[in-house]
């Protein structure tokens, strides 16, 4: 298993229950996988540098987790699909450390 980092953001449009609903929802397709959220980090509502879609505005979201390949294709997959979600960008921290 390797430790991934994902920024992403949550349509600005969504109620504060539905957006944590959300939220819960795509970490729960990591610990279903047998991975661990190890940090969440929620900056919020920010502006986007530009127009996505006819939106100026998105909830941004930074998750640190672990989990192995099969999980990280799921988590993305359902990331690609879902409309809740307006982008999202997962790195690997693994090669940030040295691993």
């Amino acid at each position: 298993m390797k430790q991934y980092e994902t920024m992403y953001i949550v349509n600005s449009n969504l109620d504060e229950a539905s957006r944590q609903a959300l939220i819960e929802e795509m970490h729960k397709i990591i610990t279903d996988h047998n991975g661990t959220i190890d940090n969440v980090d929620e900056w919020g509502l920010r502006d986007f540098a530009y127009p996505i879609e006819k939106m100026t505005k998105g909830y941004y979201v930074v998750t640190t987790f672990t989990v192995g390949t099969e999980g990280l294709n799921e988590f993305d997959r359902l990331m690609r699909i879902n409309n809740g979600i307006v982008r999202h960008m997962t790195i690997s921290t693994d090669e940030k450390a040295g691993k």
